[in-house]
């Protein structure tokens, strides 16, 4: 196998954007793996595209077999979501990866893996830009969930702090103040990284 780029951020960041344009800019250097929830979909969302959409009779399946490599779980005020990552055959050896998490699924993944196998990209901005940026979606959703929103925004905070950041040795952070300046200094330090073009 080769590298792991794991994307990381506050929600609201950019993160699915910067993934996006780094996948398209930058095949075949990169292939995806793609995570699971048990959460339901949201508009503009497609099944095995950002997520593969399952429930948690498929979670606890995929965890009997042995195949969950790393999960995270979240009582929101919707129920239990999960979010995770499955041995499911979509890592094949040699090939470079991109994929979004957190930072707890970095060091369960860097466990799992090696740390040298994992390279982090930790997005950052301003948080009232990123809580602007977050109520502007929600209200784009056919049933906003404001409530949940907030949840997230707040928990941000604990999932994000400083010495989790440095337990699992994440230091280097992009700021996606704009967007075409951050993919750019992005995509520099993972060319240097992983000796693509």
């Amino acid at each position: 196998m080769g590298r792991i780029i794991y994307l990381m951020g506050k929600s609201s960041t950019g993160k699915d954007t910067i993934y996006k344009r780094l996948l398209q800019e930058m095949t075949p250097s990169l292939q995806r793996i793609v995570p699971y929830t048990t959460r339901p979909m949201r508009s503009g969302e497609h099944q095995g595209v950002e997520y593969f959409f399952t429930d948690e009779a498929g979670f606890q399946k995929l965890q009997q077999d042995g195949k969950v490599i790393e999960a995270r779980e979240y009582h929101t005020m919707y129920g239990l979501w999960r979010y995770f990552t499955a041995d499911d055959g979509q890592i094949a050896p040699e090939a470079n990866y991109i994929m979004i998490g957190t930072p707890e699924g970095f060091g369960m993944l860097q466990n799992y893996f090696g740390r040298e196998k994992m390279l982090p990209v930790l997005i950052e901005v301003d948080d009232g830009v990123r809580l602007q940026r977050a109520l502007n979606r929600e209200r784009k959703q056919q049933n906003p969930k404001y409530t949940e929103m907030c949840r997230r925004f707040l928990a941000d905070s604990e999932d994000f702090a400083e010495d989790k950041l440095r337990e699992v040795g994440i230091g280097r952070s992009f700021v996606n103040e704009n967007l075409e300046n951050c993919i750019v200094e992005i995509k520099q330090y993972l060319s240097e990284e992983l000796a693509i073009n």
